[in-house]
């Protein structure tokens, strides 16, 4: 196999070098912001909302080990709100941000990584059906991931150079990691198996001296730097944990309930909740949707051969620990990916930078040479297309496209596998714009609309409570009965039809409604006597039995 070595003239960015970095940065940027408020918001979009809501009410974020995410987030959509107005785009602004800036980040691993590579890999993330799907969520994923590669990028260039700037670099990233989710236990640890596994695999199998050197450099760094930095990030956990100081809770219970939310954590890992996949789950959104991670995890096998580039060869040690350890964990969510992809986009890179150079070593011209990587980035983005513009909230599962009984022959167990499931998971249905359209509607006309009653009789209802936050007088009764039916406007599961139709005394407009595809459809009555001059015009579509129930 052909080595890495930096002697190879690929490895040197040519002049435009900047031009075409900046140019991948503002085309990821594009993509993450277009048609931003397109989709309706997702359940747990409406509970961090509603968590930044109650934050506006006390003053502070109070950490509750029972969450099990830590309070950064929050504390980001909150400015987010507070600065720039209270609505989905700006929920998910801040995501689609740090995300784009993970794209520029994966860039500057070419101080240690060939240029080409870093090109391909930050090509690979931008187009990532998951990494924009995500990114365009108010959730905690794409904080974490950030914070991972800073980590990995500044334990990078400590090791090259002993720079402060690596100091803080690796130190901000992992603070950034504890302060986002609970799930950072398991990448460091991931880290430094990989590192332990590094140095084993060094002694019969030598790295390429093309980025990272065999030992570490003289360390520029003083003790005071330490000090300084390991102060920083202690005072950044305590601040954000303890709701910027101003959560009474007493200190020791405090340092309680953060160590207690990894009890909680690893809990629900085991339990499920719900939300319990097969080991291969991972193996099956990359088939359906990553293709070029698929390439990168199977050149993650020439991490085993010499003259690999050092610190690809780690992250292909440290990529494959984190997929086999979320493998193992039976709780699964779809957006947990993103956390697990980032490093094989340095090996999908990789791979492609190595057939690029044996075809240019067969006198093949450059542009011949791009056209495979280029070939697998383009499925890549069609597909990224399609699920992020046109088939956002449609969850659905889909078989590969295998002749009809081609898998019976290998048993359920092979068809199981083989059903692919979707990105779009607890994902709000577009009916969800039934309501809010109309509502956005009466409020221009009559901002009193905003203190008119309104029941909610479903049996789950996020993202409601963040929408409706600005409504005063909203009541949500997940089982029992409302005082009075009537109101402004009411939502009702199918198995509460009707009960609500038989206690009406009013008009109402009505038209179906399903909040989530797990849940059973129903109705939305929107009062006739308050809607008309929204729907001018329009006959009422129930109107109550004289003889209705009281």
């Amino acid at each position: 196999m052909a080595s890495e070595s930096a002697s190879n003239p690929s490895d040197t960015p040519p002049q435009y070098a900047r031009w075409i970095e900046w140019l991948i940065v503002a085309f990821a940027l594009l993509l993450r912001l277009l048609w931003l408020g397109m989709k309706p918001p997702h359940f747990d979009e409406g509970v961090n909302g509603w968590f930044v809501d109650q934050m506006a009410k006390q003053g502070y974020y109070q950490y509750d080990p029972g969450n099990y995410h830590g309070p950064f987030h929050f504390y980001i959509l909150y400015l987010a709100q507070t600065l720039f107005g209270r609505n989905i785009v700006m929920l998910r602004l801040p995501l689609v941000l740090i995300n784009t800036a993970n794209v520029w980040l994966l860039l500057q691993f070419r101080r240690f990584i060939p240029w080409r590579v870093c090109v391909l890999a930050a090509l690979a993330f931008a187009v990532s059906p998951g990494m924009l799907f995500y990114s365009r969520y108010a959730i905690h994923e794409a904080w974490l991931v950030f914070g991972m590669g800073l980590a990995v990028w500044g334990a990078a260039e400590l090791w090259a150079r002993g720079t402060v700037r690596g100091l803080w670099a690796a130190a901000m990233g992992v603070t950034l990691m504890v302060l986002n989710k609970e799930t950072h236990v398991i990448h460091l640890a991931a880290f430094g198996l990989a590192a332990v596994t590094l140095v084993l695999l060094e002694k019969f199998s030598a790295s390429a001296d093309d980025g990272l050197p065999p030992r570490p450099a003289i360390q520029q760094w003083s003790r005071k730097n330490l000090a300084d930095v390991i102060l920083v990030s202690l005072l950044l956990v305590v601040f954000f944990y303890s709701g910027a100081f101003l959560d009474p809770t007493p200190w020791s219970q405090l340092a309680k309930n953060f160590f207690q939310a990894f009890a909680v954590w690893s809990k629900t890992g085991t339990q499920g909740n719900g939300h319990i996949k097969e080991w291969y789950y991972w193996i099956q959104l990359l088939l359906r949707y990553e293709w070029p991670v698929l390439l990168g995890l199977a050149w993650s096998a020439r991490a085993l051969w010499p003259g690999m580039n050092r610190l690809t060869r780690y992250l292909a040690i440290y990529g494959l620990g984190a997929l086999v350890a979320y493998s193992l964990v039976p709780y699964k969510t779809p957006w947990c990916i993103i956390s697990v992809l980032w490093p094989f986009f340095f090996l999908f890179g990789s791979a492609v930078d190595s057939g690029m150079r044996f075809l240019e070593e067969r006198r093949f011209t450059s542009t011949a040479a791009w056209i495979p990587g280029l070939a697998l980035l383009g499925a890549s983005f069609a597909a990224a297309w399609q699920l992020n513009y046109r088939h956002p909230t449609e969850p659905g599962e889909q078989i590969l496209p295998f002749p009809a009984g081609a898998l019976s022959p290998l048993g359920p167990k092979a068809q199981a596998f083989f059903t692919l499931p979707s990105y779009v998971y607890v994902q709000t249905t577009p009916d969800y714009f039934k309501l809010t359209e109309p509502l956005d509607r009466l409020v221009a006309l009559n901002p009193a609309a905003l203190h008119m009653p309104a029941n909610i009789l479903l049996s789950s209802y996020h993202p409601l409570p963040w929408t409706l936050g600005l409504f005063t007088s909203v009541g949500y009764y997940e089982k029992e009965s409302p005082p009075v039916m009537d109101a402004g406007f009411i939502l009702a599961e199918e198995d509460r039809v009707a009960d609500v139709e038989a206690h009406l005394k009013e008009s109402y407009f009505v038209c179906p409604f399903q909040l989530r595809d797990a849940m059973s459809g129903g109705k939305l009555y929107l009062s006739v006597a308050r809607f008309a001059p929204v729907f001018p015009g329009r006959k009422p579509d129930f109107v109550p039995h004289p003889h209705s129930a009281p």
